[in-house]
């Protein structure tokens, strides 16, 4: 007899539908599982049999063949290690699935029987829905997870024997409640900490308002870490498609948990300049999403940005353009989202004092151009907003100066720029103004006389290329949607033409 149990897997972030194809037939006993299997999915075999016995079940005598279909797609992990359970003991006659034909298992066991919570089911749950399942059985520390695909019926599984009383209706499993975000919210740095640099700060405000890349330059101790640490806290609220985005992807790296099965806040991650290519945008020989996958819908922020290596900078060129990254192997190609908003910091020079007026800088003029070298121009073309962070001086430090404006100020503006983009873009649309395409540009961005003047000057002035004129264009249009206006103004296009890489960074 030849039972199927359905279940389910990843494909890098995206979940897909698995036949777990159970056979006993007669021969030696034996236990194989076959369909391309990863170390983790073999081991089921061990799990399984310690778990049935554990149970009160009798192991079957048999020869037992578990096929998890497609064949040709490879599986990893231990989530179908509750499938196969099932699958055996329907096979066996010791359960009936006759009434669980639209339902689906996984989950991880443990040699008592118990089950153990598994990464990825947010996306698995969301692949269920699209399949038509109506019912999925999960380990309960994931039920949590499993409820925000809105939809489905989740049984929360605590041991074998809760779900064999189920299966034979003695104890019915009741289904998990919707997962209520009644948390209260994550306090993080603010800006009313950060003393002086207004310009900066208005070039982060611009930035959060549409989404546009960011590079600080300037010398230690003048705040760039201290300001990019504290820009989580001015940018918009997710929406609820953004934070199943996010959520997908931390969920495939097990970093979500039952009390917090959701990313609320937008992420912010900050990898050492040491980080390796692969570590940056994912891979391995089971791809898994590197960091600027786990920022998708947040922050990358690169301290020290020289100092990281070049092939690891120049393999974000093209997530930055296409806002998703693709990881191929002799096994196959996963596609991960990666669409974020880079936030850079950087010295002027390798000692830090290049420029300063106190004179400490040491570098000669041929190793400050061989340190800002480490910048390709390609790279700095994709960056919409440059902005010099001086030193401060004593009279603001000291306390003399007033008060510096609150987060909740500044993201106030941000959200009322960020309404005015959706309300021009529609649901389908971009999400921001960094976003626009050739076509929302062409709309969006249209620039009377005097506007054509000052960017044809500019144009040949700056050494413009058609990537960094259509950027300009995007940061003067978030500008004016910061000032309430409808049409880009002269004083809106001379702000953004000030955010160009300056002269030292283009040497």
């Amino acid at each position: 007899m030849v039972c199927n149990v359905t279940s389910l897997g990843l494909n890098g972030v995206a979940g897909y539908p698995v036949a777990a194809e159970c056979a006993l037939s007669g021969g030696l006993p034996a236990f194989d599982v076959v369909g391309l299997p990863d170390a983790a999915v073999k081991e089921a075999r061990e799990r399984v049999r310690s778990a049935v016995k554990s149970s009160g079940f009798d192991f079957p005598v048999s020869r037992i063949t578990v096929n998890l279909a497609p064949a040709g797609q490879r599986k990893a992990g231990t989530v179908y290690d509750l499938p196969i359970l099932v699958g055996i003991l329907w096979a066996g006659g010791q359960l009936s699935l006759k009434n669980e034909e639209d339902s689906a298992f996984l989950g991880e066991l443990s040699l008592d029987g118990r089950l153990r919570p598994v990464p990825g089911v947010l996306p698995m749950a969301l692949a269920a829905k699209r399949a038509g399942i109506r019912r999925l059985f999960v380990p309960a520390d994931n039920a949590p997870e499993a409820t925000l695909a809105a939809g489905l019926e989740v049984l929360p599984v605590q041991t074998v024997d809760q779900l064999a009383r189920h299966l034979s209706g003695e104890r019915p499993i009741p289904p998990a409640p919707p997962w209520q975000d009644d948390l209260p919210p994550v306090q993080g740095p603010d800006f009313s900490e950060v003393k002086g640099q207004e310009q900066a700060k208005r070039a982060l405000e611009v930035a959060a308002a549409g989404g546009h890349h960011v590079l600080m330059s300037g010398s230690p101790g003048s705040g760039k870490s201290m300001m990019a640490k504290r820009l989580p806290s001015i940018l918009p609220d997710m929406t609820r498609a953004e934070a199943l985005a996010c959520t997908e992807i931390y969920s495939v790296m097990g970093l979500t948990t039952r009390e917090h099965p959701m990313v609320r806040r937008r992420p912010f991650r900050s990898p050492h300049h040491t980080i390796s290519a692969a570590g940056m945008t994912g891979g391995g020989s089971s791809p898994r999403p590197g960091e600027i996958s786990l920022a998708h819908n947040g922050v990358l922020f690169l301290d020290e940005l020289p100092e990281f290596h070049a092939d690891v900078l120049e393999v974000l060129r093209q997530p930055l353009e296409d806002g998703q990254t693709q990881i191929s192997r002799v096994s196959g190609s996963v596609t991960y989202p990666s669409r974020f908003m880079l936030v850079c910091a950087m010295n002027p020079c390798k000692c830090g004092w290049y420029g300063h007026s106190s004179g400490r800088c040491t570098c000669t003029e041929q190793a400050v151009r061989r340190y800002l070298s480490r910048l390709s121009g390609p790279m700095l073309d994709r960056i919409d907003i440059c902005v010099d962070v001086p030193s401060l001086d004593y009279d603001e430090l000291s306390g003399s100066a007033p008060p510096a404006e609150s987060s909740a100020a500044i993201r106030a503006r941000v959200n009322a720029a960020r309404s005015i983009q959706t309300a021009r873009f529609g649901p389908e649309g971009p999400a921001c103004n960094a976003q626009m395409g050739p076509h929302e540009l062409r709309d969006c961005c249209k620039l009377n006389e005097p506007c054509q003047r000052l960017i044809r000057g500019a144009y040949d002035r700056l050494g413009l290329t058609a990537r960094g004129y259509d950027r300009i264009l995007r940061v003067a249009r978030t500008i004016a949607d910061l000032d309430g206006a409808e049409d880009i103004a002269v004083h809106h296009l001379a702000e953004a033409l000030q955010y160009r890489p300056p002269e030292h960074l283009r040497i």
